[in-house]
């Protein structure tokens, strides 16, 4: 494996780029930890979007995962592991579908950056094709259903609990939403994209009136779920964090909205859940009307929400852009160059939808 990639802290000092895992020093933290016995093996897993990275330790008998943020130098307050994690560990009692986290590293001094361990979890993370299981429409319908039903379940944790109420933050979560990824916008823009101004000021000059706060996962759609192995129609847990808040709920729903392709409809510009235009998934009515039926709550229009989505999804793949043309990611990560294209896209769609409102 690359000696970029992970390494040892012999080779890490000789490194073009600081590894993303130190094994010994890793190896020493997870023994501090009571995680398994003898040397691990450490492999980079998900889609490489280059965002965070995730890791598969393999140590004797047992597995985990480390989840870690890019290289720095990083924006300030994104990429959070330590935050993520804490949330995490705080709705766990509530009942949300989670990979158990048994670790959580605050040193900078062990890989580089803060990161956290979970305990491994064998299910498949559906994306661009869709696991053995799922042949059948009427299969495909109920993993669409549970995909609504696992957000009902997420918004259904009281955000007044002690553990969640210290994410609570005041004021408006949907004016500091906008606020903020405009503030990111001026940090990760690579050029002058118009639309990514216009409607950033459009969606703050529309905020529309909040809905009671709930938890909000932030960047809730299929690609962040995990399924499992035997019965890929059912979701396992809900997986990456790191965006999660105490909210308004319409944001996730938008979200799932603007990342969603029905069967013979249009596919979205994020292209993060394509399968989902297979025939038998629910169309995007019915996930709204089932998200209706089974919180008790009206979300009324949706298009501010949808906008919002592909908006904030403009301005952090730009992020992952700027990496990319930096030289800052691997070329297990050149799919990122795409994002000189979609990210205009992304932003002119979301223009559009609130023309359309």
């Amino acid at each position: 494996m690359a000696a970029d990639i992970v390494a040892t802290t012999s080779d890490a000092a000789g490194a073009e780029r600081p590894p993303l895992v130190v094994l010994d020093r890793l190896e020493a933290f997870l023994d501090a930890n009571g995680l398994g016995a003898g040397p691990v093996h450490a492999a980079r897993i998900g889609d490489g979007g280059g965002s965070n990275f995730s890791f598969l330790l393999e140590r004797g008998d047992e597995r985990f995962v480390l989840r870690r943020p890019p290289r720095p130098p990083l924006p300030p307050s994104a990429h959070d592991m330590v935050r993520e994690a804490r949330l995490q560990l705080a709705l766990a009692p509530h009942g949300i579908r989670l990979p158990p986290i048994v670790a959580i590293c605050e040193d900078d001094d062990v890989i580089g950056v803060p990161f956290y361990v979970m305990r491994y979890l064998d299910g498949h993370v559906v994306t661009t094709t869709l696991p053995s299981g799922l042949e059948d429409p009427a299969a495909r319908r109920r993993l669409g259903e549970e995909l609504v039903d696992a957000l009902v379940e997420v918004h259904a944790a009281d955000p007044a609990d002690p553990g969640l109420a210290a994410f609570a933050r005041p004021g408006s979560y949907l004016e500091r939403q906008v606020r903020r990824f405009s503030q990111l916008w001026e940090l990760n823009a690579t050029r002058e994209i118009p639309a990514v101004v216009e409607v950033g000021a459009r969606l703050a000059a529309e905020l529309p009136e909040p809905l009671p706060d709930t938890v909000v996962h932030g960047d809730y759609r299929l690609g962040n779920l995990m399924v499992e192995r035997e019965r890929p129609d059912r979701v396992l847990a809900v997986l990456d964090w790191e965006m999660g808040a105490i909210g308004d709920p319409r944001a996730d729903l938008g979200y799932l909205l603007a990342t969603y392709a029905e069967h013979g409809g249009a596919r979205s510009p994020l292209g993060v859940s394509p399968v989902t235009a297979s025939e038998g998934f629910p169309t995007k009515a019915e996930l709204v009307a089932r998200y209706v039926e089974r919180s008790g709550r009206d979300v009324g229009p949706l298009a501010w929400f949808e906008a919002l989505a592909l908006w904030k999804a403009a301005v952090f793949c730009e992020a992952i852009y700027g990496r990319f043309t930096r030289g800052e990611l691997g070329a297990e990560d050149a799919r990122a160059a795409a994002f000189e294209t979609t990210v205009p896209l992304m932003a002119e769609t979301a223009a559009a939808r609130l023309a359309d409102g």
